[in-house]
């Protein structure tokens, strides 16, 4: 579904991204792991076009998406859930749900997939009319998502969902994602929690400093030896 070739991103004279190449197929969760800085954030960016590509090729459907405004990349059925949640704190639940289905036009769906997101989520079905600003962390990631998913997207890509979150939150997170997947939509996750990251993914990366020093499928990856004593505190 999606596939990067060589892709180069700089950050003024940081080499963020040094030629890295991925896939990301239909319908598997793809997980990226590495260290702060190694440039898992800025993939996704990349992707999106909220940074440049320097060179190298981003296709979507075996479409060549490099470059494209960030609105079109969206409408072609990629979203992303951005670090941090980084909802409209000054909106409520449901205005925040419609904001993420402002490039829609088809009411009907929209009101389908509203009704999908409460169902998913019950807690923002009972706050529909609350400021999100005063939800708590976990609804806000749940709000987060749910504004996602409004997009109706084809590929739907996270950033550090479970960041910050509480382990009983986090476990839920997780929950809410193998949900997602379930109804055969295509992930691409970022994590720090590596561990539960590689338990859920069929396929990882691993990011170091702008490249990829290994790959394969996540419960492999996660019962490496270099991957345990670097990312799951494990020797």
């Amino acid at each position: 579904m999606l596939k990067i070739k060589d892709l180069q991103v700089y950050y003024g004279g940081i080499h963020a991204l040094k030629g890295i190449s991925l896939e990301v197929p239909k319908n598997k969760i793809i997980t990226l792991i590495g260290a702060n800085g190694a440039g898992k954030s800025t993939t996704l960016r990349a992707i999106c076009n909220q940074v440049p590509a320097a060179s190298g090729k981003i296709y979507f459907e075996d479409e060549d998406i490099t470059g494209l405004p960030t609105v079109d990349i969206i409408k072609k059925g990629i979203t992303l859930v951005p670090e941090g949640r980084r909802i409209f704190s000054n909106l409520t639940v449901m205005e925040n749900l419609q904001m993420g289905a402002y490039a829609r036009k088809d009411k009907f769906g929209i009101n389908k997939d509203l009704q999908k997101v409460f169902d998913l989520f019950p807690r923002l079905k009972e706050r529909e009319w609350q400021v999100a600003g005063t939800l708590s962390g976990g609804e806000q990631q749940m709000l987060a998502i749910g504004r996602a998913l409004m997009s109706r997207p084809r590929l739907l890509m996270m950033d550090e969902p479970s960041l910050g979150l509480a382990p009983l939150l986090v476990r839920e997170v997780f929950r809410i994602i193998m949900d997602i997947h379930s109804d055969g939509m295509t992930i691409l996750l970022i994590e720090q929690n590596a561990t539960a990251a590689l338990h859920i993914a069929d396929y990882g990366y691993v990011l170091e400093t702008g490249n990829i020093t290994l790959q394969g499928p996540g419960r492999e990856l996660a019962e490496n030896e270099q991957v345990k004593k670097a990312y799951l505190g494990k020797a």
